[in-house]
């Protein structure tokens, strides 16, 4: 009788016990608001490689360009999405300028922050076979342009065209803005000569400059970048002059994060918090940061969620000056 009762008590404390983590049951999609070949495509790819190659879930994770609309389709899709802990998005500082640019009732507060993964730098790109040397001779040069020079960059009203706008500011000069659906097309366009220059993310443009077709200025920073292995023409990222010492003082980095959709559980949140900080930590994800001259700044929890807030303060500022805010 005894020990019927002790396999009784048995069996009723494996049922009381801690429930098991949340873990995903099907397959997990990466939203990335972007054509295929930028910078935020190559970051979601290079994730979805790392955590296939580590075996950090058991379920297949699928990369899904949704770029229409700016980056508005993919965002929209998350909001839509309530709920779902299958589905994520990788964004930058657009998760603020695309609902500022268009009314769109979307806000960042409506998603689940996982975790910030790095800043990204902007530089400013020439072809190569371009006479400018430096920041100063292309900005000399946009001063005498007639018409304006063409500098391209993704999407209107986001990162790349409000580095122009400050450009001009900082300049009191006039460029036409040449938008297009990401950096990778942008950089194929200033390998052929069809735009004068691009503000691309490292990232972009890294294959033509290996290539010989493009080649940096400087870079929009307040300090240089840190990554001291050649890249091309036997110079590395570390070479790259700011852009302020040849005096264009204009400086701008932007977010490269992760979210889910809003009202998703604490335990599905906290997996995926768990899994890119394992990403964060792998030598691949290193390597990736280096080769992409990304500045290295994980954050989740707390001190993301004051990361966006003072973000959002400031591109609200940006976009009012810039007078991309919708009317």
């Amino acid at each position: 009788m005894k020990q019927h009762w002790l396999a009784a008590t048995a069996i009723l404390a494996a049922g009381i016990g801690p429930a098991a983590a949340w873990e995903p049951t099907k397959a997990i999609e990466i939203v990335v608001p972007f054509s295929a070949g930028g910078a935020s495509d190559q970051m979601a790819r290079t994730m979805q490689g790392i955590i296939q190659k580590h075996n950090l879930t058991s379920q297949p994770v699928i990369v899904v360009n949704k770029p229409a609309a700016g980056g508005a389709e993919g965002m929209l899709d998350i909001q839509k999405s309530v709920g779902d802990a299958h589905k994520l998005i990788t964004t930058s500082s657009g998760i603020f300028m695309t609902p500022m640019a268009t009314k769109l009732p979307l806000n960042w507060q409506d998603y689940t922050p996982v975790a910030m993964m790095a800043q990204d730098s902007f530089v400013l790109w020439v072809n190569a076979k371009a006479p400018y040397q430096n920041a100063g001779d292309f900005m000399a040069a946009a001063k005498a342009a007639s018409p304006p020079l063409k500098v391209g960059g993704t999407s209107s009203k986001r990162e790349d065209n409000l580095i122009v706008f400050a450009m001009e500011k900082a300049g009191g000069v006039k460029f036409a803005f040449i938008p297009h659906t990401s950096g990778g097309q942008t950089s194929t366009q200033l390998s052929g000569n069809h735009i004068d220059a691009s503000t691309n993310n490292p990232a972009e443009d890294v294959a033509n400059w290996r290539g010989g077709a493009t080649r940096p200025l400087c870079v929009f920073s307040d300090q240089k970048m840190t990554y001291s292995t050649p890249v091309a023409e036997g110079k590395s990222w570390a070479d790259i002059p700011t852009c302020a010492s040849q005096g264009l003082n204009v400086t701008y980095q932007m977010l490269r994060g992760m979210f889910m959709p809003g009202k998703v559980t604490k335990d599905q949140q906290a997996f995926y918090v768990s899994l890119f900080k394992k990403v964060s930590e792998t030598p691949e994800w290193k390597e990736y940061l280096a080769r992409s001259a990304l500045v290295p700044d994980y954050r989740d929890g707390e001190a993301f969620v004051q990361f966006l807030k003072a973000d959002e303060a400031k591109h609200a500022k940006l976009m009012g000056d810039a007078g991309f805010m919708a009317k």
